[in-house]
């Protein structure tokens, strides 16, 4: 094999792995936030033990809920804010409408704010990045329940928050928009 054609199959190779890599970032980077609660995600760990110690200290966990451009969806939370305490199991819920004249397949992400405390908010049951599927005008109440791991009691650097706040983002699916392209 000649030297130029080595190379030419070299810069294929690395073209490739390198495509092939951008592909697996966006799930490793997911699931790598989501077990160590790292750029504002919070950890979801349906595994987790229940904290058995519940802290006196009062935080205020409030909510917010927000569409992607396009997507035909009223998506809110049910409630604006609640009081909790670090260790104690929450419910909270979140509604979605389809306001469009189609079914409408979107998927969620979110964050915790400040990034900081994102570590100590664990979801132990949670829609997001599961695909949900509305029909045209179906309404939607979609359940989260977390706690506020009561290690955050003893974060120096957190000493002073009072008020966290989960934010959810809705996407419309690829698969959703393709199939709407198609009718």
């Amino acid at each position: 094999m000649s030297g130029h054609r080595k190379w030419a199959v070299l810069s294929v190779g690395i073209v490739a792995g390198m495509t092939g890599l951008s592909f697996a970032a966006v799930p490793m980077y997911r699931a790598f936030c989501q077990q160590f609660g790292f750029a504002g995600t919070p950890r979801i760990d349906a595994t987790a033990s229940i904290p058995t110690v519940i802290a006196d200290r009062e935080m205020t966990v409030r909510f917010n809920g927000d569409t992607a451009n396009g997507l035909a969806w009223n998506f809110k939370p049910a409630q604006v804010s609640m009081t909790v305490r670090p260790g104690e199991i929450n419910l909270a819920y979140f509604e979605a409408v389809n306001m469009a004249d189609r079914e409408i397949v979107g998927t969620a992400t979110f964050n915790v704010t400040p990034l900081l405390a994102a570590k100590y908010f664990v979801k132990t049951e949670c829609f997001c990045f599961t695909e949900q599927r509305l029909a045209a005008g179906e309404s939607a109440s979609m359940p989260v329940s977390f706690y506020v791991d009561p290690g955050i009691i003893d974060d120096p650097s957190l000493d002073q928050l009072r008020t966290l706040t989960l934010s959810y983002t809705f996407f419309e699916t690829s698969a959703s928009q393709q199939t709407a392209a198609l009718n």
